[in-house]
């Protein structure tokens, strides 16, 4: 079972990562690097084996959405930070 929730979890980081590679291929306003790829996927990656975890492990149905929800604003923050820089921080892609 933890074997097929791990495959998953891999086929959708690598499923949402062939949009920005197939949106480079079209137009100039996709414009990533080996590098982006690299971040953009590991975010994925953690992000999901952390929903993973707390699927698993969190049996209160009101602490398994609070967390996750927390856990997705945080990964969206994060994501604008690294496009953008919203805050401000030597991260930020502007």
């Amino acid at each position: 079972m933890k074997n097929k929730r791990l495959k998953f979890i891999l086929l959708t980081v690598v499923v949402l990562l062939l949009i920005p590679l197939i949106a480079m291929q079209f137009t100039a306003e996709v414009n990533w690097t080996a590098l982006d790829f690299v971040v953009a996927g590991i975010l994925l990656l953690g992000t999901g084996l952390i929903f993973d975890l707390v699927l698993r492990k969190i049996k209160n149905i009101n602490y398994r959405i609070a967390i996750t929800v927390a856990l997705l604003i945080v990964l969206l923050l994060f994501w604008a930070e690294l496009a953008v820089g919203i805050f401000g921080t030597p991260l930020g892609g502007s």
